[in-house]
This record gives C-alpha cells, sequence and structure tokens, in this order.
C-alpha cells in the first residue's frame, strides 16, 4: 500500500493522492504521519521554496545595492524581488535581513509633539487636498537654499517643485502654479473654482503673505491652513521632506545650487516613479494614479 503513494496512475497520467489511498487500505492517516515522524521525514508545510538562502542572500544583497533610493524595509525589498521573478516569503527575506545585520535602522517612534493628531488628512480621491511646503538646505557657494513643493494628499505625487536661493512668496507660489498647469493645463483666471481643491499650508510669511493670497484667489484655488504650532495637520508633505532629507540632503554635500538642483530632479523623478508606499499597497505615486484613472475610466463606460 505504501508503495502507492505518490505513484502515477496508469489511466489518468495523474498521481495517487495520500488521502485516497490510505482510504483504500482503510490505514488511519494518523498512523501514516506518525511513521513518517519516525523515520525523520517532516519537512515544512507548502512547495519548496524555488531559490535557496545563499542565492536569496545574493539577491539581496544586489537589490539594496542597486536600489535607486536607501535604508528601505524588508517589505519594499520582498515587493522588488518578486517583481523581479525572486519569489520567496517576505518573513523570510525579514530573517535573511536580520541575521546578516541588513536590516535598516528603526525610526523611533514619538514625533516629539506634546499634542495627540488623532484627524485625518489622507483623501480618497486624486485633486482634493493638495500639501505644500518649503524645506531649505545647504550647499558650498550658495549657502542656505530653499525647495518647495507640492504633493497630492492621496497619490502621495510631488506636483511641483522648485529650487531658489531667497524663499520667498514668489518662490512658494513657484510649485503651486506648476502643478495647477500640470493638472488642468492652464494658469487662466478661476480655473480650479468649484473643482473642490484645497491647498493646505503652514503660517509661514510666504503662504500668509498677500502675493500669495491674492494668487490662489485668481486661480480659484481654495486655502486651508493648518492649525498654528501643528505640523502634524500639514503632515503629508511634511512626510516628503523627511525622505527626501534622508535620501538627498543628508548624504550629499552640494558645491551649488545647480548642482543641488539636479540631484533633487532626479530623486523626485525616481520618487514619483518607483518609491513604494505600504498605503498604497506598495505602489508608487505613478503607479497609483495610472490604476486610479484606469478605473474611473470604467466607471465613466
Amino acid at each position: 500500500m505504501k508503495a502507492m503513494i505518490g505513484k502515477t496512475s496508469p489511466m489518468t497520467g495523474k498521481k495517487y493522492s495520500t488521502r485516497m489511498v490510505l482510504l483504500v487500505g482503510e490505514v488511519p492517516s494518523s498512523v501514516w504521519y506518525t511513521d513518517r515522524l519516525k523515520k525523520g521525514k517532516k519537512r515544512k508545510p507548502g512547495p519548496n521554496p524555488t531559490v535557496n538562502d545563499v542565492e536569496l542572500l545574493k539577491e539581496i544583497k544586489d537589490e539594496i545595492k542597486n536600489s535607486k533610493f536607501h535604508s528601505e524595509g524588508y517589505k519594499k525589498i520582498h515587493k522588488r524581488l518578486n517583481r523581479r521573478g525572486v519569489y520567496c516569503g517576505a518573513n523570510r527575506v525579514y530573517k535573511m535581513l536580520v541575521i546578516n545585520n541588513l536590516l535598516a535602522p528603526q525610526r523611533p517612534k514619538h514625533n516629539g509633539s506634546s499634542r495627540v493628531h488623532d484627524g485625518k488628512i489622507i483623501t480618497q480621491n486624486l485633486n482634493k487636498m493638495w500639501g505644500t511646503d518649503g524645506k531649505y538646505f545647504y550647499t558650498e557657494d550658495d549657502g542656505q537654499c530653499w525647495l518647495f513643493s507640492v504633493i497630492d494628499h492621496c497619490s502621495l505625487e510631488i506636483l511641483g517643485w522648485h529650487v531658489v536661493k531667497i524663499g520667498n512668496r514668489f518662490a512658494a507660489l513657484e510649485p503651486v502654479k506648476q502643478a495647477v498647469k500640470k493638472e488642468y493645463g492652464c494658469l487662466d483666471a478661476s480655473v480650479c473654482r468649484d473643482v473642490g481643491l484645497f491647498l493646505r499650508s503652514d503660517h509661514g510669511s510666504q503662504y500668509d503673505s498677500r502675493d500669495f493670497q491674492n494668487e490662489l484667489k485668481f486661480l480659484g484655488l481654495l486655502h486651508s491652513p493648518a492649525f498654528v504650532r501643528s505640523p502634524e495637520c500639514n503632515g503629508v508633505i511634511e512626510r516628503f521632506h523627511r525622505t527626501i532629507s534622508e535620501q538627498v540632503f543628508k548624504i550629499n554635500d552640494f558645491k551649488n545650487l545647480e548642482e543641488a538642483q539636479n540631484v533633487i530632479k532626479e530623486f523626485i523623478g525616481n520618487y514619483n516613479n518607483d518609491w513604494l508606499v505600504h498605503r498604497l499597497n506598495l505602489q508608487s505615486p505613478v503607479q497609483f494614479r495610472h490604476k486610479y484613472e484606469k478605473k474611473k475610466l470604467l466607471k465613466c463606460a
């Protein structure tokens, strides 16, 4: 009877199932599996892995070495491996990273704020809430410089950005104009009116200035200022600025503003197209946008 298990039927061409053989032979399954355990044939459930540990470690190291980003977690590495055809479990990738001391350092969970922010600033649809803010950085020749950017709260895509030496209200307006032109095709009067779009910003002097507010009124773009001294209200763009700080500003020493602009341009392109976002089911902002627009077209059809 045992010899029949695993054999192929000459009539059907399929292997005899263990359960069927035991049923025909009137042998309890507990007897069969107990006998296998005694003979040391126990193995982990599920299919055999397609790649061994040595090969998997090499693939993980290659992925980390060739990645466009730094200090990515095991879930993103696992996702990228699968996309390259290296199929394995996420827990196995995590174990390999821990054993070989390749796991990215964990960030502190507490942000230092004494206020609890339990509201939601994430939107379910594109172009309902944009976030904008400025971040300064330094170069050897030009000293302190500024990066202003605009991000969509739903897809986390950077819709506009501007690098400049002097971070005034006109510099802050530039990425807003880029985003409006990208999404609505022009900068005509009232182009954003009645579309349900809000622009979230803090209370920096650039955003509270008369010129900035007048331009928003001209475009028909509704302003949604954050609470005073509550950066978490503008947390989407703040989180992006922490990302670009870790991926660009902290690991590069820029000679001048032009060099910084080229590096920032390359990173933002990589971010929009390849940065995997957990909230978007490990999709990039551009991938999410394409899927969102495809679903929208199917609904309208």
